[in-house]
């Protein structure tokens, strides 16, 4: 790290990076299971997971109006990470649906406060070199490999209920790198402040939103039955914790190439292609989980669905939001494609798992994808 990139708080950053993906990477992997040994059907495990993202419909953006009047984003981020863990130990105690409905619910308030607000401050302190935000960001994809790839293989070997303990742990990783991270100055270079409702009519940005809600639903059976579905193929849950792995390292490589890429794509033309390129991922994770060189496959896919999608994706809502928008544009973002876009993938995937089966559950969402791209196309500005 040299020049404005060496003054950056950068191991700071990354290390809350590090463990807010590595809490992703116990929960999304793992939390089906562990609700499944709770006895719960495929609806009811939906549904519970549906809940870390139907939260992000609201209360990010409750969290980004309160960060941009206030301008403590970290305050926030500290406060919600605090009452999240301790919320967490109520999962030990609530283990039918109900008080189980009710803790995670109260966790994902306050886990959704956290990301939007550090995307932000993360950010604010990169200032013109946005470019330079995967080689913080890969971070979290490395505290995601290692819990996955750990915790998978603790798996063929421990109790499923070493799980909750895991979390716990994360969350306090998560609490302590909260308080280390600074504050960033809100940049106001805009001589006059453009208001939120007309950054939100905007053209690219309505097909933005569009896109990203669609390729989130996209993602629900993926996020909420991928594992599963590994498991009742055959493989065990090391290994499903490896194919996790897989994605995430090629997304990794992805995050430190997107500089290069940026430089002569431009950011739209790289979010349609991931938009397609989900929609074949989706069709063979479906059809094909019992044909592992296929599988491999779809799973290096995931430097294109995620890495270069979330980049791109990220690049995008930095350049519409600026000023005092910047915090509540990510929060809207959040809302709108992790919260509605979410809660729709994990619903309709809960409802239609078991009917339905996986192939066509997974096909539904290599729908959503192209719709997304449709969508996308149609409004979007689209060029090389």
């Amino acid at each position: 790290m040299t020049g404005q990139a060496a003054a950056l708080p950068y191991w700071r950053l990354s290390g809350f990076y590090f463990f807010y993906f590595a809490f992703v990477g116990a929960m999304a992997p793992f939390w089906g299971l562990y609700l499944r040994s709770l006895e719960f059907n495929a609806f009811q495990i939906g549904v519970l997971m549906s809940l870390l993202q139907v939260m992000r419909i609201f209360a990010p953006n409750i969290w980004g109006h309160i960060a941009d009047q206030t301008g403590k984003r970290v305050a926030i981020v500290q406060l919600a990470a605090l009452v999240c863990m301790v919320a967490f130990v109520g999962v030990f105690w609530a283990t039918s649906f109900w008080p189980l409905f009710a803790v995670m619910s109260l966790i994902s308030f306050f886990w959704s406060a956290s990301l939007p607000l550090v995307e932000a401050t993360t950010l604010s302190h990169l200032g013109k070199n946005t470019d330079r935000y995967g080689r913080i960001r890969l971070w979290g994809s490395v505290g995601f490999i290692l819990v996955v790839v750990g915790l998978g293989a603790a798996l063929d070997h421990a109790s499923i209920k070493l799980v909750p303990w895991v979390v716990l742990g994360l969350l306090v990783g998560i609490v302590l790198t909260s308080r280390i991270i600074p504050e960033a100055e809100v940049a106001r270079q805009e001589v006059v402040h453009i208001p939120m409702r007309d950054v939100l009519r905007r053209p690219e940005v309505l097909a933005l939103f569009g896109a990203a809600l669609l390729m989130a639903a996209a993602h629900g059976p993926y996020y909420t039955f991928f594992t599963i579905h590994l498991v009742e193929t055959g493989y065990s849950k090391s290994f499903a914790g490896w194919l996790w792995a897989l994605g995430v390292v090629c997304e990794i490589g992805v995050f430190l190439l997107m500089p290069k890429v940026f430089a002569r794509v431009r950011a739209e033309t790289v979010l349609l292609f991931t938009l397609i390129i989900a929609a074949i991922r989706f069709v063979l994770i479906g059809w094909q989980a019992d044909n592992l060189p296929v599988l491999l496959f779809a799973q290096l896919m995931h430097a294109f669905t995620f890495g270069a999608y979330h980049a791109a994706a990220l690049s995008l809502v930095h350049r519409y939001f600026t000023g005092k928008n910047q915090a509540r544009g990510q929060a809207y973002y959040n809302s709108i494609a992790f919260g509605v876009g979410g809660t729709i993938g994990s619903l309709y995937s809960g409802a239609a798992w078991d009917s339905l089966g996986p192939a066509t559950t997974f096909s539904i969402g290599a729908a959503f994808a192209l719709l997304a791209a449709g969508v996308f196309v149609r409004r979007g500005k689209v060029s090389a």
